[in-house]
């Protein structure tokens, strides 16, 4: 059965009420029975939604098949327009303006709304009638409160309370089956049956198209067939190798989820053909557009570059208004629910093939009083929400019997050099696997002897931390660092280790560093017994706003998180690279981590698996997969995660000393000023001199 064929009965079932719906909203304009200032509200939303229909009726009549690149742009400017950065001054899906027009509490309350109305967008792009239906009768049970009187704000809000929770059957449920059915292929039918020479293909996804997207897919068609299919066969080859060293058997699965960015399609058809030759069915989902399905700021799925990322930055406490323990209760529940309903497909599911992207300045948001926010109460009542749906997915999707991949390629944003940039990432993702392989050992092999391990800035960097290490009881069969070249993360070039919590102790400090889509400057975190004690950020003139930054962004709004990874990046390639370029500050953490310590807060590299036996190339256990925190799994599972794990690096430009400290005082040196001096690791430092 085909996409289409899939959703038909659905659309069919629905297509009165989607039809008596649309008539209505049409009618806003006329009906002058809502008084000013809430009537503009409506009639600015009954347009937009009228143009939705202008383009269901288009589409549907293959507007797509017959249009030119320059229509098919055009729908795509007039769909986005009205949030795009010129516009979003006066337009209702920024909260400031629609609380300025309809006072605070209605501004939030309709604001939000509108931003759920505007998934319309993709819903007509994939001809989801429900999704649309659901949208619009929504929003005429709050048009009629508003006619003749303005209801109270709780009335309002009661309705999107229940709109959100009543309908999570369908739209969480939905979200889960995109996500690991292969069935649900509209992207992949795009990428399968179009012709990617014809850019006119970019703009059927829905998403919004702006010139990197354009610019990327016209690259990768200038590039030879033979560079395009290396820079797939590396990405596709990581993810079986990820399975090989982790010892899971790849034969007993059947599909793999593919997220990326929009304009790479070219790579991601190679990949595709790729995976099938193992045996895996292609899933491709959207990341997601209903705020109950999105995951703080994360991209889990395909998408596009943002229209505006205050527009974003603005939404994202929406949840502000359902989230309360009756929505934690029911949420987890609709969870649980579609797993068991879509079980076999989840036993099915080999784990996320990534392709990120970097090269856009970092992005500065504007904090505004009028946005939504959580109250610690909702704070805590989210962080327990993805927990909880944490151990479910677990629970169907074991973290033992899963692997990924996650590569990285630039985007025109990183300047005149783009092209040059690309080809040098192309060379570091494919760099001698051996090589690193042998000089990465030679690193662990001396941090085997040591207690712990002391990391020093140099300059301007004031990082004076202690890592404490785990115990070995057999050094011949044992080893607390992972040995890790190219599979699961792509390019090669580190060593990471599970630290022990007690003992690891100290200030942690980085000039710039990119995280979640947020340049961070200056960003501290002091370590007490490996938990975060305090943090800060120079983001904004107010420290607390840079706090709050860092709290939602890295800390993931949990109050503390143990140090729950310390690596020794050994990628000098790639910092060679970022130095040549200028372009540091705007390369992903994927990189970055690779380009020096990192060290990551949350949960342990082994979240999930720490029972599963992990192996170095050289034979030996990998035994530092636990901490303090995540062994209380044994106890209570909702203390032992956080459902984050997000990596903060000091490049080595700020690196004054890494030392590996034995238990009688002695020390051995692996990195001084910023250069390595253990010997069997001179190699790493040619490409820096």
């Amino acid at each position: 059965m085909d996409y289409g064929e899939l959703f038909k009965i659905e659309n069919e079932a629905v297509m009165e009420r989607f039809q008596l719906s649309m008539e209505r909203i049409k009618g806003f304009s006329t009906d002058h029975t809502v008084k000013d200032p809430y009537n503009d509200y409506f009639v600015k939303v009954s347009d937009f939604i009228g143009l939705i229909g202008e383009f269901l009726q288009w589409y549907s009549e293959g507007g797509y098949d017959s249009a030119s690149l320059e229509e098919a742009k055009e729908w795509n400017h007039k769909l986005y327009s009205d949030v795009l950065p010129e516009n979003y001054e006066t337009s209702y899906g920024n909260p400031a303006y629609a609380a300025k027009v309809l006072g605070k509490e209605y501004g939030q309350l309709l604001s939000f709304l509108y931003k759920e109305i505007r998934g319309d967008i993709v819903f007509a792009h994939e001809w989801r009638l429900t999704d649309i239906t659901i949208l619009n009768e929504t929003l005429i049970e709050i048009y009629n409160m508003f006619e003749e009187e303005a209801p109270l704000v709780s009335s309002v809000k009661e309705v999107l309370y229940w709109f959100v929770s009543d309908y999570s059957d369908y739209t969480v449920t939905n979200c889960i089956r995109e996500r690991i059915d292969p069935a649900i292929s509209f992207a992949a039918d795009i990428i399968r049956d179009q012709d990617l020479t014809d850019l006119k293909y970019l703009y059927r996804f829905g998403e919004y198209i702006s010139d990197s997207e354009l610019q990327v897919a016209e690259f990768l068609n200038y590039l030879p067939e033979e560079t395009v299919r290396l820079m797939a066969d590396t990405y596709t080859e990581g993810y079986r190798k990820g399975f090989e060293v982790m010892g899971r058997d790849l034969s007993v699965k059947s599909s793999v989820q593919i997220r990326y960015q929009v304009g790479f399609e070219r790579m991601v058809k190679y990949a595709m053909e790729n995976f099938k030759a193992l045996g895996l069915d292609i899933i491709i989902s959207r990341n997601a557009v209903q705020s109950v399905n999105t995951s703080g700021g994360r991209k889990i799925g395909y998408h596009s570059s943002s229209p505006n990322l205050q527009f974003d930055y603005d939404h994202r406490y929406d949840s502000a208004i359902y989230m309360s323990k009756a929505f934690k209760d029911r949420i987890t529940a609709v969870i649980r629910v579609a797993y068991e309903q879509y079980r076999k497909e989840a036993k099915a599911y080999a784990g996320p093939a990534v392709i990120e992207t970097f090269g856009k300045d970092g992005f500065q948001p504007v904090n505004k009083p009028e946005v939504l926010s959580l109250d610690e109460k909702q704070h805590k009542l989210a962080a327990e929400v993805a927990n909880e749906i944490s151990q479910i997915t677990y629970e169907y999707i074991p973290g033992s019997e899963i692997s990924f991949t996650i590569i990285a390629f630039p985007i025109p944003a990183i300047g005149k050099d783009f092209e040059e940039i690309f080809r040098e990432t192309i060379a570091i993702n494919t760099l001698d696997y051996e090589k690193y392989k042998e000089i990465q050992q030679t690193i662990i092999d001396a941090l085997d002897e040591a207690e712990y391990v002391e990391i020093t800035g140099k300059g301007s960097n004031t990082t004076d931390l202690r890592v404490a290490l785990h115990k070995l009881n057999d050094k011949e069969k044992e080893t607390n660092f992972e040995n890790c070249v190219a599979d699961v993360n792509i390019p090669l070039g580190e060593v990471f280790t599970s630290p022990v919590l007690a003992g690891t102790t100290g200030r942690l400090a980085v000039g710039v560093v990119y995280i979640g889509g947020f340049q961070f400057k200056n960003l501290t975190m002091t370590f007490k017994d490996g938990m975060i004690t305090d943090y800060s950020c120079d983001n904004f003139d107010n420290p607390e706003e840079g706090k709050e930054l860092v709290k939602q962004v890295i800390l993931k709004n949990h109050k503390t998180l143990p140090m729950g990874e310390f690596a020794i990046g050994t990628n000098t390639t790639a910092y060679a690279m970022a130095q040549k370029y200028g372009i540091l500050d705007k390369l992903p953490i994927l990189i970055v981590e690779k380009m020096g310590p990192h060290f990551a807060v949350g949960d342990t590299c082994y979240s999930w698996a720490e029972d599963s036996p992990m192996y170095n190339p050289n034979g030996k256990e990998v035994i530092a997969r636990d901490n303090e925190i995540s062994i209380l799994r044994k106890e209570d599972l909702s203390k032992a995660y956080f459902s984050c794990h997000t990596d903060i690096t000091i490049p080595y430009a700020e690196l004054g000393r890494i030392d590996a400290v034995l238990a009688d005082g002695s020390r051995i040196e692996i990195i001084d000023d910023g250069r390595f001096v253990l010997k069997g690791t001179e190699e790493l430092n040619k490409v820096l001199e």
